[in-house]
């Protein structure tokens, strides 16, 4: 009889054991996907916020009267006429108490001057005339004192200490006191005057 070769104890020669322990195993794989879905799944959309309706107004000023439009304009205009006209009221009653004090103390060719527009410095000048030192500096001491009653606030003087020249700055109007030879001198009404803006602009 013929007889065939033992297998071993391990089975691996022996061709049936072979395929029995190759079906015996079991592999787990995957499902083969493209990859669309659990991409999508895995991405997390942007949040969406939506934000109130709330008009946003332009930074500009330029920008914030195109945006308000020509009633808004035609609003304001009224407003600024009426604050004109209250700076224009304040500033006759502080050339009022000047003229005042100046007539009180005996100053002599008082004139005023509307430089409004004219002089970046101030809005108008008052020239006055005064005949020794000592009056021309009691009319700047008085002056000076009259207008802190009135609410100017601070009111420099320059030249009150024996000048033939003194300067009282009420801020929008400015007084000037000379002696008569340093009034003819330095001509200040005939620099400032309209009459001669209008020969310059006539040449």
């Amino acid at each position: 009889m013929r007889q065939w070769p033992r297998p071993c104890s391990s089975g691996r020669d022996h061709p049936v054991n072979s395929v029995t322990s190759l079906e015996s195993k079991t592999i787990a794989r995957k499902p083969i996907t493209d990859g669309t879905e659990s991409s999508k799944s895995r991405r997390t959309s942007p949040r969406t916020v939506t934000a109130p309706n709330m008009a946003v107004s332009p930074g500009s000023p330029r920008k914030k009267a195109a945006a308000a439009g020509p009633r808004a304009a035609a609003a304001k205009a009224p407003e600024a006429k009426d604050q004109a006209v209250a700076a224009r009221e304040r500033l006759d009653a502080i050339q009022a108490v000047i003229i005042e004090s100046l007539e009180d103390d005996k100053a002599e060719d008082i004139m005023t001057l509307d430089l409004a527009g004219r002089a970046a410095f101030t809005d108008r000048m008052i020239i006055a005339t005064g005949l020794a030192d000592r009056q021309i500096s009691a009319m700047a001491m008085h002056l000076q004192q009259k207008l802190r009653d009135a609410g100017v606030g601070r009111v420099p003087v320059e030249g009150a200490g024996g000048s033939d020249w003194v300067l009282i700055d009420a801020g929008d109007i400015v007084v000037h006191l000379f002696k008569p030879e340093a009034r003819a001198l330095y001509r200040l009404e005939k620099m400032w005057s309209a009459e001669l803006d209008d020969a310059e602009s006539d040449a």
